[in-house]
């Protein structure tokens, strides 16, 4: 009997789950002109929905952003947090906003009281797929890297990029060099007064940017982690 509903409870959230990463992540992503773009997503095995997202996607004045984020937590929590952040970035990004200012904004979104109707619909979600729900506050912080790349006249293309306490992107040029492309800053739905900066660099014919998630940069061999001692740009 309890090892019946136990697998009934696991099957309903598994099932859940599947429908709503199917939901968060883009159908098909926009190619970049002059850019070469490779995605590798690799969702837990556990039957739980994370919190990971990615976007590529073409705005006006011949621009295209990319987003890598991370909802802290996992589950409903996360699943709901993740659906409303990339909807929200796609609007933000089209109507002109600097990359600075779509991840004040953002913030802003996050720590709004409308976040609490997000965290009742995941209560809903939960119950449904007999699942207990922790406290949501959690979920509403959220790593994100935020780019926008305009090709350039000559080739290559000029990059503007900022991270919100996400692993930083890594910049590797033909010469063998590796250097951090953005400046670390405080998790989203964290502070309220807190103004996003944004750095900008170009990439030229045979450079690589590397954007991950603490998935990456957390994975552990032992007492270790992959990243420790640089480990990621080491292996660049």
């Amino acid at each position: 009997g309890l090892a019946v509903g136990a697998a009934r409870a696991y099957t309903r959230q598994a099932t859940i789950s599947r429908i709503l990463q199917r939901g968060l992540l883009p159908s098909k992503v926009a190619d970049i002109p002059g850019v070469t773009s490779s995605l590798v997503y690799e969702p837990s095995d556990d039957g739980v929905v994370g919190g990971d997202f990615y976007d590529i996607f073409p705005c006006p004045g011949d621009r295209w952003c990319f987003v890598l984020g991370d909802v802290q937590g996992s589950g409903p929590e996360a699943a709901v947090v993740t659906g409303l952040a990339r909807p929200w970035l796609r609007l933000l990004s089209r109507e002109g906003f600097g990359v600075g200012e779509v991840l004040d904004r953002l913030n802003r979104l996050l720590l709004d009281d409308a976040m609490e109707a997000a965290e009742a619909a995941a209560l809903m979600v939960a119950a449904a797929g007999g699942q207990q729900l922790h406290d949501g506050t959690q979920s509403r912080f959220l790593s994100l890297l935020y780019g926008e790349v305009v090709p350039l006249p000559d080739g290559g293309v000029r990059c503007t990029v900022a991270s919100a306490g996400h692993p930083l992107p890594l910049l590797l040029r033909p010469d063998g060099s590796v250097r951090p492309a953005a400046e670390p800053q405080v998790l989203l739905g964290v502070v309220e007064d807190v103004a996003y900066e944004s750095q900008v660099f170009d990439l030229a014919p045979g450079d690589t940017l590397l954007c991950v998630t603490d998935g990456v940069t957390e994975r552990r061999s032992g007492p270790l982690m992959f990243d420790d001692g640089d480990g990621l740009a080491r292996v660049l």
